[in-house]
């Protein structure tokens, strides 16, 4: 099981990517579907914007806690971030510039999109991580190489959060600083895991801007 992601659907929203301004990564959390992180699509609409929501293998991209030995989550986490690699290849493709890419995720979809932001650094139109922050374990050292600056980056949490720790939230969010990203980073006492009406608010603005 060398790439368990490759062959997954990515499921298309809105404009069609060949005819689009701007286009949304838009990666569903474990145990979900596309079709799931797709209804946010519905909150962040514009016909100018295509959104995209890949699919993963068995409903997760990679089987252990974010928190996990890196290694541990091999060959799922490589072949998602793979997989990630191929979609924005394809908004480039159709004439999208990464300016005009916004790559967002809940839970464990936020954890992958920072963690394929941070690792292939750009600038980017923006990076939405509703609950989630750089992988790898509570020793792991989260500096990444490469220059983010024009990034709109929004990390969203609850805390206390079952999953994702709001001490890796932040440390995640000051990352992004200091790769030179415009961060907002929003603590929500008590907040459950899910994505809330006003952390889509927050987020509204940043997709809209795409276009």
């Amino acid at each position: 099981m060398t790439d368990p992601h490759a062959d997954m659907p990515v499921i298309p929203y809105g404009c069609e990517l060949s005819r689009a301004r701007a286009a949304v990564i838009l990666l569903h959390g474990r145990g979900a579907s596309a079709q799931d992180i797709l209804g946010l699509a519905d909150r962040f609409y514009d016909d100018r914007i295509a959104y995209l929501a890949p699919q993963a293998a068995a409903n997760s991209w990679y089987p252990y806690s974010f928190l996990a030995p890196i290694q541990q989550n091999e060959p799922w986490l490589s072949s998602a971030l793979s997989k990630v690699k191929r979609i924005v290849a394809a908004c480039g493709a159709a004439g999208i510039a990464q300016r005009r890419l916004a790559i967002c995720g809940f839970s464990q979809g936020a954890c992958l999109a920072t963690e394929f932001v941070a690792r292939h650094a750009a600038h980017y139109g923006a990076l939405i991580a509703f609950t989630g922050g750089l992988i790898g374990p509570p020793e792991h050292d989260l500096r990444h190489d490469g220059s983010l600056a024009g990034t709109s980056a929004l990390f969203s949490s609850g805390d206390p959060d079952p999953h994702v720790p709001w001490p890796r939230v932040e440390a995640s969010a000051e990352e992004f600083r200091r790769m030179g990203a415009s961060v907002q980073l929003e603590r929500i006492p008590g907040r459950p895991h899910t994505i809330l009406d006003q952390e889509l608010e927050t987020a509204r603005p940043l997709v809209l801007s795409l276009v």
